[in-house]
């Protein structure tokens, strides 16, 4: 064995005569494992708020979506959609009409985005899964919307106590006034089959209808849309698919995926992660100066040891690779201590959901290899550049 590391282990390992020398040593393991302890509890707690906050996107967005360049409808025709289907990776397409329209119940008004989808739509979109009370429309003329619109409206499902009126203003020129209201405005009525639940703003935000009953009102041709959503193969490539889609319909369209259609989102998130992450860096920075203290002491401490060592051959560089050795292992074992024990409390809250956030949610937390990997690598690397740093006052000592 390698006398240099040798040493270096039973330095590790040796309590000194020094009793303050040993609270250090011991302030300094506990620091390092706290700090990797700490960082991913709060890694893995971040990772699952993020996949509980975009759960919500994919029970809502598709795959991929279609928008018009100009404009807010284009062409849609059979042959599009037969032409879209040959491509490998796609298997579903769904035609969307989608416009911002006035909900009118009894004596209440309340703006909001109509939907029309067609047959295929819930094959493309888990937003079945978020029903709530009721049922997906069966025909032309009824609809089902957020449970925020059916309270701030107060209309019930099938409500026989008035009507669900949907107004889009017509196109031209001009002020409306009180005169002139209904000949200002397109009307269509129906009425509520079900009711959604996703998120808060969601819920506010659209009714969905049968594409008919959307082109109806909103006076859309039949082949045209507002978007085309797609459901994609688990093997898809969506690179190879965006460029198929792009050269089927030229500069026509715009796509985007579901990170683009939630870019705002995903933005928020990742610049929270990598402020949490730098945040609890710089806790370990602070625990490892303990580090450089307690191995600078420990010089100190051994300088007999280290003047018999160089008597007997041992050249400098040997001697700050002692320290340096020791000091490496340190943060090593300490930081991998620390992940093991932040993985037991990760996995019991996973299994036994000790916190919570209401009686019925418990806290979310995600264990990711990837946050393990980045944790294990914060640290090794942040103690062997301390280590590094108090393996350098060796020289000065013998």
């Amino acid at each position: 064995m390698n006398f240099v590391s040798y040493i270096a282990k039973r330095y590790l390992w040796a309590k000194s005569e020094q009793k303050a020398i040993n609270i250090i040593t011991y302030v300094s393991a506990f620091g390092i494992i706290a700090s990797a302890f700490s960082l991913v509890v709060v890694l893995s707690a971040f990772a699952g708020l993020k996949h509980f906050s975009l759960a919500f996107t994919n029970d809502y967005d598709p795959d991929l979506k279609l928008f018009p360049t100009q404009g807010k409808t284009f062409v849609f025709d059979e042959e599009k959609r037969n032409s879209l289907i040959e491509i490998d990776g796609i298997n579903l397409v769904s035609s969307v009409v989608e416009e911002r329209v006035l909900l009118r119940f009894k004596d209440k008004n309340m703006p909001a985005f109509i939907k029309g989808v067609d047959s295929k739509f819930t094959e493309v979109n888990a937003i079945k899964n978020s029903l709530a009370i009721g049922s997906w429309f069966e025909n032309p003329y009824q609809v089902v919307m957020g449970n925020g619109i059916k309270r701030g409206l107060g209309v019930g499902l099938f409500d026989a106590t008035g009507v669900l009126t949907f107004m889009v203003p017509k196109p031209g020129k001009g002020q409306i006034t009180s005169t002139n209201m209904q000949q200002a405005f397109r009307t269509s009525n129906a009425a509520v089959s079900g009711v959604y639940v996703i998120n808060e703003d969601l819920d506010f935000q659209y009714v969905y209808s049968d594409i008919d009953f959307a082109r109806d009102l909103l006076d859309i041709q039949e082949n045209e849309v507002t978007h085309v959503e797609f459901k994609l193969s688990p093997r898809a490539n969506i690179s190879q698919v965006r460029a198929a889609v792009s050269d089927l319909f030229q500069d026509e369209v715009l796509i985007k995926d579901r990170i683009q259609l939630n870019d705002e989102l995903y933005k928020m998130l990742n610049t929270e992660y990598l402020a949490v992450y730098f945040i609890f860096t710089l806790v370990i920075i602070v625990a490892l100066f303990n580090v450089i203290g307690s191995l600078i002491m420990a010089i100190l401490d051994k300088r007999k040891d280290l003047i018999t060592l160089r008597n007997l051959g041992a050249s400098p560089s040997q001697l700050k690779r002692i320290f340096f050795l020791k000091g490496a292992m340190m943060s090593v074992f300490g930081g991998l201590f620390g992940i093991f024990l932040g993985i037991l409390l990760v996995l019991s809250q996973i299994y036994f959901e000790w916190f919570m956030i209401t009686p019925f949610l418990a806290y979310p937390v995600s264990l990711e290899f990837s946050n393990l990997l980045i944790v294990f690598a914060t640290i090794s690397l942040l103690g062997l550049l301390a280590s590094y740093v108090a393996a350098s006052r060796v020289k000065s000592v013998c």
